[in-house]
């Protein structure tokens, strides 16, 4: 494949077409055994390879889904530091585990060709893709896209870095018409032969640097899900990016634009979808009818009308949306007050659309892991919507120092002593909103682990005295 150079280089490659990627290896790897290393590691025994799968971990959960891989005769080995020897075909790899680890390091020296999971399970399908990456908004768009398809009568799925893994949902529903997948950077990683038949970027912010290390790095990963596109396939871009991406890319794609502008082929304006000069849907009323989520459904109805139902499909599945959990969802209202949970804004970014989008003054709950250094970029919007900060977590002193200028900022340390004081602070027709902008790891598992405490939380209130006064 021949790579960009502003690319990171690329592990070696097993082709660039489904049909390069050989069925029937004789032996495999699987390095981690998450939903998607089991999904993998299932999914080659029913092709009858051999199946090594590994994990550094060793935990009660593990060890449930070890006992279903080796019923269906995988060999599972738990507690590793190192890949173990063998002559192994490919490493189908967690995404997880990134290119600079050990494990990537060892399996490459030793001419291993490393493959995605969703690489993987994709090349094992028989009907259309259509991928969304982005730095944020990608798993409402994923659900909006794979609910329009199955309400215009097509078989469609969602999967990959939302939903079940790839590998999954190919084994169980080999006859879907349209796969709808999210696709990460830490995916697009060990992505070689990836294509789409539509592809959407929604955008690139700052995300994920601990790990990438520069924002050219992981912006030239996001451009790689348009590397192998051909003339039939269509790539969905916001203006600004266009050049970029298909400079970077290097795809041979039918290339249109979506978003504000307006010159993009596709605009969102007023409640409605825009294309050469017409208004072509109505998301008045829906939970889109704004410019941050209104941008996404430009996507939407861009990529509907190449998929085929067109634009009615995606109006359609707008008026029927449920929004995803974590996701500026409404959990309460007390007292006037209104308590929205939006724990999946790991970033700055998706903390100024929560802000953006939420009416009325905010009492903000934000911290946790940073995932960005440059804290600068949302002190306007604190300025202009929110009372007071309340603290959490490891990142708590670095949001004090750069945002108390600007905004109140109170360190409470956890989230419950957070959510005890913004509540006895608020009062009626503010919002009480947990949008951390930051990783959760430092505190919880996962989250939705974060997300649901903060439920939690919020229906004790008025319990225990705490936030009597709502």
């Amino acid at each position: 494949m021949n790579t960009p150079a502003s690319i990171p280089p690329a592990p070696s490659s097993v082709g660039r077409s489904p049909s390069a990627i050989p069925h029937g290896f004789r032996q495999a790897l699987v390095c981690g055994l998450g939903t998607s290393g089991e999904a993998a590691a299932l999914l080659l025994r029913s092709e009858g390879t051999a199946v090594v799968a590994i994990d550094r971990g060793d935990t009660p959960e593990l060890q449930t889904r070890a006992a279903a891989l080796k019923a269906a005769g995988v060999c599972v080995q738990f507690g590793l530091a190192d890949v173990p020897a063998g002559d192994f075909d490919v490493a189908v790899m967690s995404p997880s585990i990134p290119l600079h680890a050990p494990w990537a390091r060892a399996l490459q020296q030793r001419g291993i060709p490393l493959l995605a999971e969703l690489e993987f399970g994709w090349s094992r399908f028989r009907g259309r893709t259509l991928a969304v990456t982005g730095s944020n908004g990608k798993s409402t768009c994923v659900k909006w896209l794979a609910e329009a398809l199955q309400a215009a009568g097509l078989r469609a799925a969602p999967a990959g870095n939302y939903g079940p893994p790839a590998a999954r949902v190919v084994r169980a529903q080999p006859d879907l018409d349209w796969l709808v997948l999210e696709v990460s950077t830490f995916q697009l990683e060990t992505c070689r032969a990836f294509r789409p038949d539509i592809g959407i970027l929604l955008n690139i912010f700052p995300n994920h640097l601990d790990r990438h290390g520069e924002m050219a790095t992981y912006a030239a990963l996001k451009a790689r899900l348009f590397a192998n596109t051909q003339r039939a396939d269509c790539c969905l871009v916001p203006p600004p990016l266009l050049e970029s991406v298909r400079r970077q890319s290097g795809g041979a794609g039918r290339w249109e634009t979506f978003g504000l502008d307006a010159a993009a082929t596709w605009q969102y304006r007023e409640g409605r979808i825009w294309h050469a000069g017409q208004a072509v849907a109505d998301l008045r009323g829906t939970r889109f009818d704004n410019p941050i989520l209104g941008q996404a459904g430009a996507a939407v109805v861009a990529a509907l009308s190449a998929a085929g139902p067109g634009p009615g499909a995606a109006e359609q599945a707008a008026r029927a949306f449920e929004p995803l959990p974590h996701r500026m969802q409404p959990v309460a209202e007390r007292g006037g007050v209104h308590f929205v949970n939006d724990s999946k804004a790991t970033n700055l970014t998706a903390l100024a659309a929560a802000l953006t989008m939420t009416g009325g003054r905010v009492r903000l709950i934000a911290g946790g892991l940073l995932k960005e250094k440059d804290l600068g970029s949302v002190k306007d919007l604190l300025a202009q919507k929110v009372e007071t900060v309340y603290l959490i977590g490891r990142a708590a002193p670095a949001m004090a120092e750069a945002w108390s200028g600007v905004v109140p900022c109170r360190s409470c340390g956890t989230l419950p002593v957070a959510v005890e004081q913004a509540a006895a602070d608020a009062r009626e027709g503010e919002t009480v909103l947990l949008s951390p902008a930051c990783a959760s790891f430092d505190q919880f598992t996962s989250f939705e682990e974060r997300g649901n405490l903060f439920a939690e939380l919020v229906a004790a209130l008025g319990k225990n005295g705490i936030g009597k006064k709502i």
